[in-house]
């Protein structure tokens, strides 16, 4: 049976701003008990790998409520937030808090288009993104315009579920995606159908390898992939070359 909120082509935004407007009050609550707090950590890893420079421009797209943003704004950035679910938006905007430190603002949050960034080419020093690409429409086109509005020499950190390659992990991976994590979307959120979702996704998305691929192809430099958990998670990084 296919799931409530997944649709692929045209129809893919609608359903996933659907999903989102149903789970952002407890997003990052069910974000903490699926990944057992591991998520910070992660988030924390993309931030240090942007190599932040105080003042340094940084767009987190599909920025969520934030933390990979304020992780940037903390270490010197000047970020800008950028999301399509207003209620999304709305929590990130609540966690605003007191200026970060001496010299450093908080994030900027905007509501836009991953597939058609409202910036002009080559604007920020560092482009991040976590656990967005695979909710797109077209994960490719995100790429391309994350690396688009990359300057010369711009981190492009991607964070996103991923598929081990360890045939027995990833059958286990999967069990708790298909079991455990709806479970718990039904006790937190009443909706077990929104966090099935993350499993219905993942088997449309080719993950870690096939981003890295991609990077390639747009010829950005120190291509890596960071396999987090076994491959479960993993972050991809490239850098814009020209």
């Amino acid at each position: 049976m296919s799931n409530a909120y997944y649709a692929s082509g045209d129809a893919r935004a609608t359903k996933v701003n659907a999903l989102f407007a149903r789970i952002a009050r407890r997003y990052d609550l069910l974000n903490d008990l699926q990944s057992f707090g591991l998520h910070r950590s992660w988030k924390r890893r993309v931030a240090d790998l942007a190599g932040v420079a105080p003042g340094a421009q940084a767009l987190d797209v599909c920025c969520g409520t934030g933390d990979i943003a304020f992780a940037l704004a903390r270490r010197g950035a000047d970020v800008t937030g950028l999301d399509f679910s207003p209620q999304m938006l709305a929590v990130a905007a609540a966690r605003q808090p007191q200026p970060l430190k001496p010299g450093s603002g908080n994030p900027k949050f905007i509501q836009g288009d991953a597939l058609k960034l409202p910036f002009a080419d080559r604007s920020f020093d560092m482009v991040t993104m976590g656990y967005g690409l695979r909710n797109l429409a077209s994960w490719q086109g995100g790429l391309e315009e994350m690396h688009r509005v990359a300057r010369p020499g711009a981190r492009l950190i991607v964070l996103d579920f991923g598929k081990p390659a360890n045939p027995l992990w990833r059958a286990g991976y999967f069990a708790h995606l298909k079991m455990s994590v709806p479970l718990i979307g039904l006790l937190f959120c009443g909706d077990a159908s929104a966090y099935a979702y993350i499993l219905e996704s993942l088997k449309h998305y080719p993950a870690q390898l096939a981003v890295a691929d991609a990077m390639r192809q747009l010829k950005m430099a120190n291509v890596r992939v960071l396999n987090l958990l076994g491959g479960a998670m993993a972050i991809n990084y490239g850098e814009r070359t020209e």
